[in-house]
């Protein structure tokens, strides 16, 4: 049964659904939806690309961040960094070689945890990790699932995301005692990085930059099965601090939409799906008013309750820590003066359009991310929030430092310089990249003078 098959009968059988049951379904049906398909998505004939495909450098300035989180937190023996939607492991891959080369400390206490739930992902992550799974260094990992009882999401009659109860307790201590099951409800499915940009990716990168395979997503995402992997367990210790990374992630859990005619649901009609409007509940209206802006003149704006729940579990199962969180997004003073009121958008072969009704199961689905509401969300569970960068800020004050020596130190030729430096400022500026991501960073148990200490957080501090 396809994804717009599935749905009809769902709709035939209990009415109108919201329209995060429908993304839901179209993005996580177990068999059939888009994040559960083969991995036909991926690679120059796919949908998307996100940074780590452009140039290994985006990892390597990200483990130099993290090395300084290490040294911030006081060098402890034991370090976790969980990764929400590895996708193939490109982004970790970057992050151990580049910390094993550079950061031999950072890199002997670091154990680097993948939260990804496609099964063809997972067994591509042990392909490109294969080393560091040999040698411990990095797992598998749980990630908390809002199914109830850790079932199947896209069952037909499931209750849908948003009107389900908080996320279950399925915490990092999991992770840190050794627990690697393979029930992972992740749903990153975000990584339009280029849809208005020059394909720039390391298809072309010269032989200081191994090639590979570009436009892929930064992660994937499939209905939890209750199966058990033996692969990757750690030992750390319950106590050890965190860095959740998560790249392009909080993008594509389903949302709901609201208008001026209510929230919306999908019905089904001589064949077509039709939208029909229902009263908003409380909690929408609430997060409207704090968060973001009531619709008006025709608009529809997304509400992503689902994101908030996603981000209240990262911050609770933080004991000490940071996080780090690259999207596309807004804040709600963008909203109010008029920006992202309304940024429901779908993706396919580099092509974008409106219209989520086109092709259910074969096209990505996303909506920005109102980091207003996400750092809220953090903070109410303890998290220290930070200013919110662009993609562009952060990676700046990591690297100019030493003038980006991470991106150009194997090249040896002219050209191969030339096109690195085109793949970074890819990465960094305006015209690509560089304006349209945006990094929230939280931090969790460390005193606000240590956080000055980050190198990430230095340009936008000092080019105010």
């Amino acid at each position: 049964m396809t994804p717009r098959e599935k749905i009809v009968q769902q709709i035939r059988e209990h009415g109108p659904i919201p329209f995060s049951r429908y993304m839901e379904m179209c993005l996580y049906d177990p068999e059939h939806g888009y994040y559960s398909r083969s991995s036909e998505q991926f690679g120059k004939a796919g949908d998307f690309y996100t940074s780590s495909d452009v140039h290994a450098v985006f990892g390597r300035l990200l483990a130099r961040q993290f090395e300084e989180m290490w040294r911030v937190l006081g060098s402890p023996a034991q370090i976790k960094i969980l990764e929400l939607g590895p996708g193939r492991g490109l982004f970790a891959q970057d992050v151990l070689d580049w910390s094993e080369k550079k950061f031999p400390e950072f890199f002997q206490a670091v154990h680097y945890s993948l939260a990804e739930s496609s099964p063809a992902l997972r067994e591509r992550l042990q392909g490109t990790l294969s080393k560091h799974f040999r040698s411990g260094k990095a797992s598998l990992a749980q990630w908390p699932d809002p199914s109830p009882a850790g079932g199947s999401s896209s069952a037909a009659g499931a209750v849908p995301f948003h009107d389900r109860g908080p996320i279950s307790d399925v915490t990092l201590e999991a992770t840190r005692k050794g627990t690697t099951l393979e029930s992972v409800s992740q749903l990153k499915v975000s990584g339009r990085g280029g849809r208005d940009t020059p394909r720039i990716s390391r298809e072309a990168a010269p032989e200081c930059s191994p090639p590979r395979e570009p436009w892929v997503k930064g992660g994937n995402g499939q209905a939890p099965k209750e199966r058990k992997i033996s692969c990757g367990t750690d030992s750390l210790a319950p106590e050890a601090p965190v860095i959740i990374f998560a790249n392009e992630f909080f993008d594509a859990l389903p949302a709901e939409i609201v208008s001026e005619q209510g929230a919306l649901r999908i019905y089904e009609k001589d064949g077509r799906f039709v939208e029909t409007w229902s009263a908003p509940s409380a909690r929408e209206l609430e997060f409207l008013d704090r968060y973001g802006v009531h619709p008006d003149n025709g608009e529809r704006i997304e509400v992503p309750l689902v994101a908030q729940q996603y981000m209240s579990s990262v911050a609770q199962t933080i004991q000490q820590g940071f996080m780090v969180i690259v999207d596309y997004g807004y804040t709600r003073q963008e909203q109010l003066a008029g920006r992202h009121r309304g940024t429901l958008m779908t993706y396919r072969q580099h092509s974008s359009s409106a219209n989520p009704y086109e092709a259910p199961g074969e096209q990505d689905i996303t909506a920005h991310v109102n980091f207003t509401a996400l750092a809220a969300s953090a903070e109410q569970n303890g998290m220290q929030g930070q200013p919110l960068l662009t993609q562009s800020q952060f990676l700046l004050g990591i690297g100019e430092a030493n003038q980006f020596a991470d991106a150009f130190e194997e090249c040896r030729l002219p050209q191969e310089r030339a096109k690195v430096a085109l793949q970074l400022k890819h990465l960094i500026t305006p015209a690509g990249m560089g304006e349209t991501l945006h990094v929230l960073v939280g931090s969790k148990a460390i005193a606000p003078d240590r956080m000055v200490k980050l190198s990430g957080l230095s340009f936008g501090r000092d080019h105010c």
